[in-house]
This record gives structure tokens, sequence and C-alpha cells, in this order.
């Protein structure tokens, strides 16, 4: 019986065969250069420094000193995963991931600083400053005593195995490439250096099998095709409209995860683009559903993503908080512009319409409360902005969120959003860059006074009562000086 599985999964799917809609264009998806099919190889392919060309420069010294400590220990240990393809791309990877045939508790040991964690896979998180190299046992292929769904979604899965199994396991053949440090050498199962050559996406093993088993993966085979301008192989994206719906059994934490890499891949636009192509937008992510329908807010939705783009490229830090904000921001004004025109207050029927948002997008996206709060914050400090009176400009200079939420104003000047103006953001720049004499001159120019003057009329002083029975001739001298005046 356990043949017959292995044989049903690792044998050429027939759709491979088989004509399939051509789909986004912006995707590059289409025919791919025709490679050998990947399924049942065993053998490495092994390529060496003048085929592969990796950079060793380019690899985290803490991933190097990962592999090196097992391998001295007589554990095979290797980079894998996204990192060797971006590597073998000339790019920098952000993260470092290890594959080992040391068990958990094996690898722990050798390190001070390492922790198992995981409950559908165990692995071992390896720490060094601000740097985690997550490190992993090799996987055995799926057999008929991993724990699944009534979907086929793996549960539980801490089965281990050999190097070839492992690689079998990994979803894209770009994917399941094996970098050695020590040697320099890349080992190739599946044919992963001709599709990266030939720039294509291909699932290992039959792809509706594996979308099941896992259906994160069609979320994720879109994201690479946008980042890396990939083609996805037709037999890869076919079944991918009819499955979506699977989505709704992954937890929303974890859809969380996977969003937020995606719109801060540094090419989230196509990628929501194709997500709503690939039907994989509806009902799955509630926050895509409102965006992508979302004709208003169109204008400054696309400006943000493409600000964030352009972070990502020039490798400036992001803010996950601010980009919430900015992709919910159109919904909660929404929501805003109607309590008003219910006729409720302006503070509290702002805050009742993000109460009201953030409950709507938390039943399927787990948007966390850390995140929340900043959102929060942002949205809170946009009416404020038209306040400059008094001392309330100086107080709001003093708050966490001053910057960001500034930032936001301007965004939404920028593209020309109600109740923002060019003007009054292009102020509060100054107000802001400028120094303590600088922004009291510009709060007395506001006022008309002179600079240099204190800005601020001097009120009256009440005139004080006599107390009951106190004579005017008897009340004190200051109470005189009080009433001359």
């Amino acid at each position: 019986m356990i043949k017959k599985l292995f044989k049903r999964m690792f044998s050429k799917p027939a759709t491979l065969g088989r004509e399939t809609p051509g789909p986004a264009a912006h995707l590059n998806l289409g025919t791919p250069k025709k490679v050998k099919a990947s399924y049942g190889v065993h053998k490495p392919k092994v390529w060496g420094v003048a085929e592969h060309k990796i950079d060793r420069r380019l690899v985290s010294h803490n991933a190097i000193r990962v592999c090196e400590t097992l391998q001295s220990k007589g554990y095979k240990a290797f980079v894998v995963g996204g990192a060797v393809r971006d590597l073998l791309l000339g790019m920098r990877p952000k993260d470092f991931d290890v594959a080992t045939d040391a068990s958990p508790e094996q690898t722990q040991r050798l390190f001070r600083r390492a922790r198992v964690i995981g409950r559908r896979f165990q692995i071992v998180h390896v720490m060094f400053g601000p740097e985690t190299i997550e490190t992993s046992t090799f996987r055995a292929l799926a057999s008929a005593s991993n724990e699944k769904d009534e979907h086929g979604r793996v549960l539980r899965d801490n089965e281990f195995g050999r190097q070839d199994e492992d690689a079998s396991r990994r979803d894209f053949t770009v994917n399941a490439m094996y970098y050695d440090p020590s040697t320099e050498t890349v080992w190739d199962y599946h044919h992963g250096m001709e599709d990266l050559r030939a720039r294509v996406l291909r699932m290992i093993g039959e792809p509706s099998l594996r979308y099941r088993e896992d259906p994160v993966r069609m979320l994720r085979v879109v994201r690479f095709a946008a980042k890396l301008n990939f083609e996805i192989e037709p037999a890869t994206y076919a079944p991918i409209a009819e499955l979506s719906d699977l989505l709704r059994n992954v937890p929303a934490s974890r859809l969380f995860d996977e969003m937020l890499k995606l719109l801060m891949s540094g090419s989230a636009m196509a990628c929501l683009k194709g997500l709503r192509e690939a039907g994989l937008h509806h009902g799955v992510f509630p926050l895509l559903d409102a965006i992508l329908e979302h004709q208003r807010g169109e204008p400054f939705l696309t400006e943000a993503l493409a600000r964030t783009d352009k972070r990502v490229k020039e490798g400036k830090p992001l803010s996950p908080g601010f980009l919430f904000a900015c992709l919910l921001w159109h919904l909660v004004l929404e929501n805003w512009e109607k309590k008003l025109e219910q006729g409720e207050l302006k503070f509290p029927a702002l805050f009742a319409a993000m109460d009201d948002v953030l409950a709507e997008q938390a039943e399927r996206t787990a948007i966390p409360r850390r995140l929340t709060g900043d959102m929060r914050e942002i949205w809170a400090f946009q009416p404020r902005f038209e306040k400059r009176a008094g001392k309330a400009p100086f107080r709001m200079l003093e708050q966490q969120k001053f910057r960001a939420s500034l930032d936001f104003y301007e965004l939404r000047a920028m593209v020309g959003d109600i109740d923002a103006d060019v003007e009054l953001a292009e102020w509060w720049r100054e107000f802001s860059d400028g120094d303590v004499n600088n922004r009291q001159n510009m709060l007395d120019a506001l006022r008309g006074t002179p600079a240099g003057t204190d800005g601020a009329a001097k009120k009256k002083r009440r005139r004080r009562k006599p107390k009951s029975g106190t004579s005017a001739q008897g009340a004190s001298p200051a109470g005189q000086e009080q009433q001359g005046e």
C-alpha cells in the first residue's frame, strides 16, 4: 500500500501534457522551456563553483558556522531553500535556513543559544545576536501515518528521513537545492538549476496533492513569480483556482504571516494582482477583498505600495503597522464619514469606525495587537493635524507615532485624499524639522503676532469679589490692585 502511495505521489502527472489556459501576463506565465521531469530522482547533480558561481561572501557567517559545527561532529549540513535560490541569482538572502541529518535534540546540544520549536514539524532556532538560523532535520516522504485533516492538509509531521527524501518534500524545484559552504558545491535533486536558468517555477510531485498537503503553497507560488519575475509552469498553475477554498482551513495567524511576506516582498502590487487573477483573494483574505475592490482608495493604495516597494529595494526598514494602516485607511474613512452623517462627534466617531473595521478583519486576518495599536495611533492623529493653536503642536511632536502619522498625512495629501491639505502637510513638516525658535515663530505667524513676542495676548485678570461681610475698604492690598486694574 505504501509503495502504491509513493508511486502515485512521484509519478509524472497526466496534466503535464494537457493544454492549460494561459495565466496572467504580468506574472510571465507561459510555456516554459522543456526540462526533464523531476519525479523519482534520488541521486543529486552536484554543481561546482565554476558552474553555480555563488559568491561565498554573500552567505551569512552564522549559517556557515552552523554548518561547520554540525559537520565537525560527523553530521551532514547544508544551507537550503530560498537562500540557495537567491544566491544562485546573485542576490543577498534575507534569511538563511540549514538542513541536516542531526535530530533536533542533537542540534540543540551543539549550540549555546538554541531552542526546539514547532508542532507540525520540529525545527531548531540557533540564535546569534539579532540573527536566527532556522535548522531543520531532513524529512521523510509523506506516509499514511502523517496526521491530516479531512482536506488532506498535513497537521503533524515529525518523521525524519534521508536528504533525497527531504528534497522531494520541498515545494518547488528551485527551492530544493542544497549548498555546502565547506566544499562550495550545490546539490540538486530535481533539476532546480535548469528551472532556475529557464526562470520557471515548477512544483515537485503532483501539484494538486502538494497544494492539499499545504494550501499556503498556492500563495507562495504567486509571490515568488511576482518577486523573481519567473514563469509558473502551466501544470503547477492549473489547479489553483479549483483548490483556492482550501485556504479557508489554514490558521489565520499563518495567513497573516504569508500576507506580510507578500506585501513586503518588494513587488507588492504585482503580488496583489497575481492573487486576484489566480482567484485567491475572495473570501480568503477579507483585507484583500476590501482593498482590491475599493475604487476610492486605489490611488492611495497604489502610492503606498509603490513607496513600500521602493524602500524594500533600497534596503530601508519597513513598519508593518504603517503599511496595514495604509491598507485599511479608506475602510476606516468610509465608516467614519457615515457615523459623522448620523450626527456623532468627530473623535468618538473615528474611534468607533476603527473598532468596526478591525473587528471585521480579525475574523480571518489575525493582525497582531502590537500592529493594531500602531494603526490606531496613526489614524487617530489625522484630524489632530488640523489643530495648530496653543501648545498642541509641541505636545504632538512628543508623541511616539508623530513621524509615522505625518508621513501618512503627507501621503494622503499627495493623492488628494479628502480633508488632507498639501500646504498643511508642508507646514507640519517644516515645523517638525525646525528648532524651538523657528517653531515658535511659525506659531506666532499663524496668530498674526510679531516674531520674538510671546505670541499670546495677556488675559485680563478677573476682579476678585470681596468675601461676604468684608467691605471694599477692608480688602487686601492685592485686592485693591486687582480692582484698580
